[in-house]
């Protein structure tokens, strides 16, 4: 196996220090009797290694109890391990922007507790995946008799089927990947140089180009600093092509909540870019390491931006989890279904919070979805709307619709607007005689002397109104 498979997890070392011992031994016995939260204000006072405090150890952008605090909730669940994954670090800090200073800071903290943090076997490449590990071995491996014996009966069996197969995008993908060759340890830092040394040759040439001073560098100077920022892009693109199989492996797990494989591994592949753009070869991490927290990361923003057909914010999917979490948590521990009560005091908020959250992960249904075996019958055949009228009672004013324009269309013009008017027969609102009157410019009782004869023309009963006595039986 290659070198980037994961080792098992090693023993501590007998070079412990005593007085970290010591704090990770009093912070599991508060962890048990007080719970987390107060352990967390013991634990963010203690020294780190060599008397480094915890302010010292926190990264920008995080405190020092914060970094604590997951830190001692993490141990809490590991248990009496003398080790921690790099995934379970990932799942207990799911929400910190990636970078090399918080991993380094991540690791002081659990050396402080002589806790050993090592590499998570599903961060690498799994040995389940044949195509990933680029071992599909050709025909001609077999003896020349026994090919032609299976390729004949099963080229006849399931010709239909292998060439769509051939044809599968996700298989496709997965072998040309599978083709590059991971990297070493040492390998991935001599890339990283390269990168870092075309990076620098690009910015002294953009200077360069800016300040206008151009002639400065000799031509054969200006070839050179071209030719490391080549070298730099092309060591950019082998760091990220060697680890094209470390993003199918992360997106695999993300299969089913909204998005297909292809689109995952595609924004995996986009996290996995920002990664060897931020990469600090120089504080000893494996490039795995850290770029699974940006794959994982991108993989899960595009999750919540894309996976579902109404989109929800990131901070309340990540409010929906912690309910989740919660809820598996108390079902386990309690045995039966928790109450909204105490999920409520779990996760430390509302009742009606934790019921709002809950209703947010229901997912949307097609109208259309089948419902049965046999696909008969669809969603919206059993959903009954109460604003909808009645096959029969629609047809039925649909030909009173049809008739009253009938009965109209033998009026005169003026005879025709002004029942218009007074009735409401088009936009449902009926005005008065005073406002028809206006509208044609005559007195009210030109009107009302207009209505009069137009509705006695209706009545009679040769005209195609005598149809509307079938509907209003008292004209």
């Amino acid at each position: 196996m290659t070198s980037r498979q994961s080792k098992q997890p090693t023993s501590t070392p007998s070079s412990t220090k005593p007085d970290a011992q010591k704090t990770r031994s009093r912070s599991r016995s508060q962890l048990n009797a007080s719970g987390v939260d107060e352990a967390l204000g013991a634990l963010s006072t203690e020294s780190g290694p060599e008397g480094m405090g915890s302010e010292d150890m926190a990264p920008e952008g995080m405190g020092p109890e914060e970094m604590s605090g997951a830190v001692e909730a993490l141990l809490f669940r590991v248990g009496d391990r003398d080790f921690v994954t790099t995934g379970e670090i990932f799942a207990a800090l799911p929400n910190l922007e990636p970078s090399t200073d918080l991993l380094a800071s991540i690791h002081r903290e659990f050396e402080a507790r002589n806790v050993t943090v090592v590499e998570e076997i599903s961060d690498e490449l799994k040995a389940e995946d044949a195509l990933l590990r680029n071992e599909i071995k050709p025909e001609s491996a077999a003896p020349p008799t026994e090919i032609a014996a299976r390729r004949a009966s099963r080229e006849k069996r399931d010709s239909g089927r292998s060439e769509l197969a051939s044809f599968d995008p996700v298989r496709i993908y997965l072998r040309e990947i599978g083709r590059v060759p991971l990297l070493t340890g040492a390998q991935e830092v001599t890339l990283a140089q390269r990168l870092e040394a075309g990076e620098q040759a690009r910015e002294r040439l953009s200077f360069v180009e800016e300040s206008g001073i151009a002639g400065v560098l000799e031509n054969e100077e200006e070839e050179s600093l071209s030719a490391v920022v080549a070298d730099g892009d092309l060591a950019r693109a082998q760091l990220i092509e060697a680890n094209l199989r470390l993003v199918v492996s992360i997106a695999k797990r993300y299969v089913g909540r909204g998005m297909v494989l292809l689109d995952l591994v595609q924004e995996g592949n986009i996290g996995l870019m920002r990664a060897v753009g931020k990469f600090d070869y120089s504080k000893g991490f494996k490039f795995s390491t850290y770029a699974t927290w940006w794959i994982r990361q991108a993989i899960t923003r595009s999750i919540a931006d894309q996976g579902r057909t109404i989109r929800i914010p990131v901070h309340m999917v990540e409010a929906m989890q912690k309910v989740s979490q919660s809820q598996r948590r108390l079902l386990s521990e309690l045995n039966r279904e928790p109450t909204i009560d105490e999920i409520a005091k779990d996760v430390e908020i509302t009742p009606d919070r934790v019921i709002e959250i809950m209703g947010l992960g229901q997912e949307p249904i097609s109208l259309e979805a089948p419902v049965g075996d046999d696909g008969g019958s669809s969603v919206g055949d059993y959903l009954a709307d109460p604003n909808a009228i009645a096959p029969a009672i629609a047809a039925d004013l649909a030909q009173l619709q049809q008739d009253i324009r009938d009965a109209l269309g033998e009026l005169g013009e003026r005879e025709r607007e002004v029942v218009i008017m007074r009735f409401g027969l088009v936009d449902g609102e009926m005005r008065t005689l005073d406002e028809v009157g206006r509208a044609f410019g005559v007195t009210r009782e030109r009107i009302r002397q207009i209505e009069s004869k137009t509705l006695a023309k209706l009545r009679h009963p040769t005209r195609r109104s005598a149809r509307l006595r079938e509907y209003l039986p008292e004209l």
